[in-house]
């Protein structure tokens, strides 16, 4: 079974959204009927408006079926210079995920392979993101370090 890897467009956004519920169900469990509702109306219209904009989404698609078996999404931030980031360009990587049936092949490595020489072409600073503990070892494999940057993470829920 042969995957190509290339770049996700508008015309793939109801396969995106599949992939981002079943990412964000393997995060954090299965979702409300009302949650599940509501991302499928607000990650289609998100991703209108910023795919190929301020958001790459890498992706495995298998040669015979077209199907996306694994993808990796790549937001785009720029943010004022700093030691960390000297010229402020930076990505967000997040909803790294493969289907399950399509696990075990390497897909992830691939498509993370791409999405970062992505990143050097576009000359970003860095690349963040935070691991599961399924994804640790390939990010570490590709490079990625454990930031010991001082600060801890916090949210406001708003």
């Amino acid at each position: 079974m042969g995957y190509r890897i290339e770049t996700a467009t508008v015309a793939d956004i109801p396969e995106l959204l599949e992939l981002r519920l079943g990412y964000l169900t393997a995060d954090v469990g299965k979702l409300s009927k009302e949650q599940r509702k509501e991302l499928e109306f607000e990650v289609p219209n998100y991703l209108r408006y910023h795919l190929g904009r301020t958001l790459h989404v890498f992706v495995a698609r298998e040669d015979e079926t077209n199907v996306i078996a694994s993808c990796a999404w790549l937001l785009l931030v720029e943010k004022p210079p700093s030691p960390r980031f000297p010229h402020g360009h930076t990505g967000v990587l997040f909803n790294v995920f493969t289907l399950p049936e399509h696990r075990r092949q390497g897909l992830a490595r691939r498509v993370m392979n791409r999405l970062i020489d992505d990143a050097r072409a576009r000359a970003l600073d860095v690349l963040e993101l935070h691991a599961t503990d399924d994804g640790y070892p390939l990010y570490r494999l590709l490079g990625f370090e454990d930031d010991r940057y001082t600060h801890v993470p916090m949210r406001l829920m708003l």
